[in-house]
């Protein structure tokens, strides 16, 4: 990895979900580090199904008791799950960490420890190697909402390397440890981005700014994934033109939660993702640990606000918060809330009911999770958020489809295509939309691109390694199925009700009975095209219904919008 410093990756093979709405294609590992100068310092534990694994390899590089500083990244369970088991076997190690993990940490381990609590530019001495001769000197970087609200970054003078927790990761399990094959990761690098990083979009941007005080940096050590060390501007760049992006503008959601309790943070991420599809921008925020002078700047500032139902007794801090967050609230806003599930939630229509002695307009109908969050559920929140920011972005929306261009935009519209619904069914998600812009790109092996809108529900289904059908409609008979493709389905509505489908014809997606033929297609690449991503995908199989007949065609007056 560098000089006296040490990756413990565990390899995740078969792993295929992370927090429910994050499908994993290709597994993921979590990443611990030894660092040794005159001290010794070991950069997060692991997930506790490791256990048997991760001590055993641990002891084998060195006596737990000579461990003299434990640097705690963040503390969801995927990096701290064996902290524990650590304090067993070396009760006097010390925790450095942001002040909010720590309290985090002592309602976790429910024993004593020591500890220091950490900020940027704190300094932590390691001393020099005695083998190497070289000095190892850690710089913290606060880098709160990446993603959790108690991250911190720590940067080793002594190899320039710099460990980054989940920031610059990515879910991909493989032998080869570093970033040697880019095209190969890339996928999984941005699918990672998009939703975990991408609605904190402005934090990234704080934190790569805090990185450039860095003297330089020789490797990202993440907390996922390979290391990064081969391609490292190009990893850096791509999370700031990312995240420049999804900050332009003044106008943003402000979407709440609160950590550790109940699926507040699951959910939240989920509305979050589907909002930020919109090209709406997001703010995440902690209501556990956001300062209440930025809270209260947060969400006064912001177009419309997310809020999850509270316990109905918070400590003291998490309550004087959630006053903060309801006195920032005012008229001009849009403001609704979910259910945080959290076992003993304030009541969803009491909130509501408080929401309208305020004067505040609903953003969304109440979102009531009645049962422990399924893929489904995550779905609906997930097209929640993307209503809300289709609401948002309706009146930029007309504006855009008012001010045609005479000439360029009734001659694109000229540009005709086929008539097609794309239909995919992934671990309990379903969705479907109508498509025209369809086309065959290769003979060899055969494929087709399809333009997806990033704000279509089905575009999460759609990623690298996805398997989908194309159902290609009869110009005979395809006025039905368009109606009922085209309706606007509620969040997390079965769009396949009512409808004949033969559900075992092909991998991936539901065959409409009714289609004149289709097409069973696996993903391969993702272009970015505007507002549009360009899904490549090579074809796996198809039939034809019926021989003799021809494809539903369809022709736009203009090209500026369907």
């Amino acid at each position: 990895m560098a000089q006296d410093s040490l990756a413990i990756r565990s390899l995740d093979w078969d792993r295929d979900r992370f927090d429910i709405e994050f499908g994993l294609r290709n597994g993921t590992t979590y990443n611990s580090f030894l660092i040794r100068g005159e001290r010794t310092a070991l950069v997060d534990t692991s997930h506790a199904k490791f256990r048997d694994s991760w001590i055993p390899t641990l002891q084998d590089l060195v006596d737990p008791r000579q461990i003299d500083v434990l640097v705690v990244s963040h503390t969801e369970p995927d990096h701290s799950g064996l902290i524990g088991d650590l304090l067993e076997l070396n009760p006097d190690v010390e925790i450095v960490a942001s002040k909010v993990a720590i309290q985090f940490l002592k309602d976790l381990l429910h024993r004593p420890f020591r500890s220091r609590a950490v900020k940027s530019g704190d300094l932590l001495q390691l001393g020099v190697n005695p083998d190497s001769g070289i000095e190892h000197q850690l710089e913290f970087l606060s880098a709160p909402n990446l993603h959790w609200p108690d991250t911190i970054f720590t940067y080793d003078h002594g190899t320039g390397v710099l460990y980054t927790c989940d920031a610059f990761g990515l879910h991909f399990c493989s032998d080869e440890g570093l970033d040697s094959d880019p095209e190969t990761i890339a996928p999984d690098f941005r699918y990672y981005y998009d939703c975990l990083m991408g609605p904190n979009a402005r934090s990234v941007l704080q934190a790569i700014k805090r990185m450039g005080n860095l003297p330089s940096i020789e490797m990202i050590a993440t907390g996922h994934g390979p290391l990064l060390q081969h391609h490292l501007p190009r990893w850096i760049e791509d999370y700031r033109s990312w995240s420049q992006q999804r900050s332009r503008g003044q106008s943003y959601v402000a979407i709440c939660t609160i950590s550790q309790y109940g699926f507040c943070d699951p959910l939240s991420r989920a509305i979050a993702h589907g909002t930020s599809k919109t090209s709406v921008q997001v703010q995440l925020i902690d209501l556990r640990a956001t300062d209440p002078h930025e809270l209260t700047a947060l969400v006064g500032e912001a177009q419309a606000v997310v809020l999850p139902t509270p316990p109905a007794f918070p400590d003291g801090e998490l309550q004087h918060n959630i006053g903060t967050m309801l006195a920032a609230l005012h008229s001009k806003q849009l403001v609704a809330i979910y259910e945080a599930y959290g076992g003993d939630d304030e009541p969803i229509d009491t909130m509501a009911g408080q929401l309208r002695q305020l004067g505040t307009r609903p953003a969304f109908a109440p979102l009531r999770i009645r049962e422990v969050p399924t893929e489904s559920t995550y779905q609906r929140c997930e097209e929640t958020g993307t209503d809300l920011g289709q609401l948002l972005m309706r009146d930029k929306t007309i504006k855009a489809v008012k001010s045609l261009d005479s000439s360029l935009d009734k001659a694109l519209g000229r540009v005709s295509g086929g008539l097609y619904v794309v239909t995919a069914v992934q671990n309990g998600r379903s969705s479907a939309m109508v498509a025209s812009w369809v086309a065959q790109a290769s003979f060899q092996p055969p494929g087709i691109t399809i333009a997806v809108a990033r704000d279509r529900a089905i575009e999460a289904l759609l990623q690298v390694g996805d398997h989908f059908v194309l159902n290609i409609l009869s110009q005979e008979n395809h006025q039905p199925l368009l109606r009922h493709f085209l309706k606007r389905f509620p969040p997390g509505a079965d769009r396949f009700a009512g409808v004949n489908i033969l559900s075992n014809a092909a991998p991936g997606g539901p065959v409409l009975a009714d289609a004149l033929a289709f097409l069973g297609c696996c993903v391969r690449q993702r272009l970015e095209g505007g507002d549009h991503w360009i899904i490549y995908a090579e074809v796996e199989s198809g039939r034809v219904a019926d021989q003799e007949g021809k494809t539903a065609v369809h022709h736009r007056k203009v090209g500026n919008h369907y």
